[in-house]
């Protein structure tokens, strides 16, 4: 890893613990956290009282896959992102869940981080 791109990663983690500072998860209202790769984004919805995830959907699963072919607006890694969203927000409505706290995990809040978030918010989460 080149330094350039350890002082990124850094600097991104350092945001992150920021964000977790003023950010918890409850029972009621679970915590989305968004971790994205080079060529993956994965969103998981975690109940920080608690300690434990409650379900996590990455763009690798295959119900996402099976979504993207329902769309049709999936270009790339957005489309990936936006049908990662849609099927989290399917699978926490199926356990009950409807707020979450949303976070971006460090990241900024604009291309795949976004689209993921538009398309929980358009499976009918609230946050």
């Amino acid at each position: 890893m080149t330094q350039v791109a350890r002082e990124r990663r850094e600097s991104r983690v350092r945001r992150h613990e920021r964000i977790r500072k003023k950010m918890d998860g409850t029972p009621d209202c679970p915590r989305l956290c968004v971790f994205r790769s080079h060529k993956h984004i994965y969103g998981q919805i975690v109940d920080d009282t608690a300690g434990r995830t409650l379900l996590t959907v990455g763009s690798l699963s295959e119900s996402v896959t099976n979504r993207l072919g329902q769309l049709t607006d999936t270009k790339g890694k957005i489309g990936r992102a936006r049908a990662v969203g849609l099927v989290l927000a399917d699978m926490a409505k199926e356990k009950g869940l409807t707020r979450v706290r949303f976070d971006r995990g460090g990241y900024i809040y604009h291309g795949r981080i976004k689209a993921l978030a538009d398309g929980a918010r358009e499976g009918g989460l609230q946050f």
